[in-house]
């Protein structure tokens, strides 16, 4: 193994760790920066991406004056989750403990500016101490909140930053002690990584604790297997297969990180109908209709007015799609003059879906929904816009009466 080895990956988490915390800013900033508890939430990937900044610097550079930025922004940290915290749990620690992290905040940021000669090591250890402790208080008042005053969502973001802090304060002393450790490089880059990876996962609710959890043991069973793999095949020794298995964990973090941003933005871009459907002034079921047309998910629908049909029997019609509303090319109905009408309308319209949408006059939708294109979701959503079609329609009809 090179000698600059450590080096090298050091500067590697740390960069990973900036990219996982710029695409989490991202996703804050879309959701809304003037939010209070957004605010408190980018204050403190802003002080951590500082942290991590200075880190790479210095190991590009290699200038020990970078040092200093690096703890300014570690003598930040403690207050920065504290004032998150205060957020989540909509109230104020006890002034005992504001007492204690600003004073601390303030006498750490006075000794990351004193030359190392004057302070080390006892710099350092009150820095573990502070940011140990900081973090100690911040997770006693997670654990200590009164969950009823919370909403579920609240509780559910509340133990997210709980799970996260769970990992990040043994890194955190880790990168103090890894000396006295023997840890080739800081490993609380990860740590920054999972939190990320876990704050993006709250948007989307479909990822439990669960899940969350079980893809973390994913990763943790591949970092091991891949780090032994390597680290036997290239004879290296335990340093070796840390640094290895530091990248790969890293490495996979980062990509979670940016598929679950992406998702993310995928689902809150997406004009789903759902939302078609909530924002269309319903007392216009033809305008309702036409709307379609521009939806991305059902693009180039077609409304079949009554004259479309003429040649077709509209009894044959009626039955039909009283029956099954929304009928797929796919579906299997009865042979006959059924089957004819249904195989020459899909064929006509180049069509995969046929919505019934009002029976005087008979109009009907014709879209086409690629098989790869649908899931179960957008088959409940079209038969929502055809219930929600069918009964705008009836309430137009009802108020010209």
């Amino acid at each position: 193994m090179r000698a600059d080895a450590p080096g090298w990956t050091d500067l590697y988490l740390s960069v990973a760790a900036i990219v996982g915390l710029v695409v989490l800013q991202g996703v804050i900033l879309a959701r809304g920066p003037e939010d209070s508890l957004n605010r408190r939430f980018l204050f403190g990937l802003r002080v951590t991406m500082l942290l991590f900044a200075g880190r790479a610097l210095a190991s590009l550079t290699g200038l020990q004056g970078l040092r200093t930025l690096t703890l300014l922004a570690a003598a930040l940290i403690p207050i920065s989750v504290l004032i998150l915290t205060e957020g989540l749990l909509r109230r104020h620690a006890p002034a005992w403990i504001k007492s204690l992290i600003g004073g601390g905040t303030a006498l750490f940021a006075v000794l990351a500016v004193l030359p190392s000669a004057w302070v080390e090591p006892f710099r350092s250890y009150g820095f573990l101490l502070f940011q140990v402790s900081g973090l100690l208080v911040s997770g006693w008042l997670v654990l200590g909140r009164d969950a009823r005053s919370l909403s579920a969502s609240e509780n559910r973001t509340v133990e997210r930053l709980g799970l996260s802090l769970l990992l990040l304060i043994p890194l955190v002393a880790a990168d103090y002690l890894m000396v006295w450790l023997g840890l080739p490089i800081q490993l609380s880059a990860l740590a920054v990584l999972l939190l990320c990876w876990l704050a993006i996962s709250l948007g989307r609710i479909e990822a439990g604790h669960a899940g969350v959890l079980g893809g973390f043991a994913v990763i943790v069973l591949v970092t091991v297997l891949a780090a032994a793999v390597i680290a036997l095949l290239a004879t290296m020794d335990k340093d070796g297969a840390i640094l290895v298995g530091a990248i790969v964990s890293a490495a996979l973090l980062v990509v979670a990180i940016i598929s679950d941003a992406r998702a993310l933005k995928s689902e809150e871009q997406s004009l789903s109908l759902l939302r078609h459907m909530a924002d269309f002034d319903h007392a216009d079921a033809l305008g309702f209709l036409r709307g379609l047309a521009d939806h991305p998910l059902v693009q180039g629908a077609v409304l079949v007015d009554a004259a479309a049909l003429a040649d077709l029997n509209e009894a044959v019609l009626a039955r039909l799609f009283t029956v099954n509303p929304v009928l797929r090319r796919t579906d299997t109905v009865a042979s006959g003059d059924d089957a004819d009408h249904l195989a020459h309308l899909f064929d006509r319209f180049a069509a995969t879906h046929l919505l019934f949408a009002d029976d005087a006059p008979f109009r009907l939708i014709a879209l086409s929904m690629p098989a790869l294109a649908t899931s179960p979701r957008a088959e409940l959503e079209l038969r929502a816009v055809q219930r929600m079609a069918w009964l705008i329609a009836k309430g137009g009809a009802h108020a010209t009466v």
